[in-house]
C-alpha cells in the first residue's frame, strides 16, 4: 500500500509547471521503459519516475539515480503513444533537486555536466579534451580510461585546442539569464 504525501498535488503541479509537460497522460504502458537504452543504470524506470511524481513522492524522485542517468536521447518520448516528453520532465527534476539542495544520487554525472557547461560558457561550444581533463582532475582518476582518450585523439575526435565562436556575447547572455 502506497501512502500519498499530503502535498502530492502541489509537487505534481510544480513539475508540470516547470516542465510544461502533462505527464498525467501516462498510461504506464511501459513502452518508454522498453525503449530506454540506459535502463540498467536507473533505480526507477522512466514510467516509474512519472508514477512517483503522480503520487507526490518528491523525496524518492529527487533522490533517485534515474533523473541523473537519463541522457535525454528521446528514445522514450519518440516511442510513447501519448507523446510525453520524459527528458523534459527529468530535466525539471534535476533542476529542482539542485534548487532544493537534495543530495545528488549521481555526483559524477552532475560534475561532468558542470564541466560541459563551463566549456560552453568559455568558448561557445564544447571542448571535449578540456572537459575530460577537468573532470578527471576533480575525480583524481587520471589513467583509468587513457586508452579511450588516446584512441579518440588518434581518430581526431579530441581537438587539442578549443574551437571558439565569434559571438561570445550571445553565449554570455544565455548564462546570465
Amino acid at each position: 500500500m502506497i501512502k500519498l504525501n499530503k502535498n502530492h498535488n502541489n509537487f505534481s503541479a510544480e513539475i508540470k509547471e516547470k516542465s510544461g509537460i502533462n505527464f498525467r497522460l501516462c498510461m504506464h504502458c511501459e513502452i518508454c521503459t522498453n525503449a530506454c537504452p540506459f535502463l540498467e543504470g536507473m533505480d526507477y524506470h522512466p514510467n516509474g519516475v512519472l508514477r512517483l511524481i503522480q503520487l507526490g513522492m518528491e523525496k524518492e524522485v529527487l533522490e533517485s539515480s534515474s533523473i541523473w542517468v537519463c541522457v535525454g536521447c528521446n528514445a522514450c518520448c519518440s516511442a510513447c503513444p501519448m507523446n510525453i516528453d520524459i527528458p523534459a520532465v527529468m530535466d525539471s527534476l534535476r533542476h529542482m533537486a539542485v534548487e532544493k539542495g537534495v543530495k545528488i544520487a549521481e555526483p559524477d554525472i552532475f560534475n561532468f555536466h558542470h564541466e560541459v557547461l563551463n566549456t560552453i560558457k568559455k568558448y561557445g561550444r564544447t571542448h571535449k579534451l578540456e572537459i575530460m581533463m577537468r573532470y578527471k582532475l576533480k575525480k583524481k582518476d587520471f589513467l583509468s580510461d587513457i586508452g579511450v582518450g588516446l584512441k579518440m585523439l588518434k581518430k581526431r575526435k579530441l581537438n587539442l585546442t578549443p574551437s571558439k565562436i565569434k559571438a561570445k556575447d550571445a553565449i554570455a547572455k544565455i548564462f546570465t539569464e
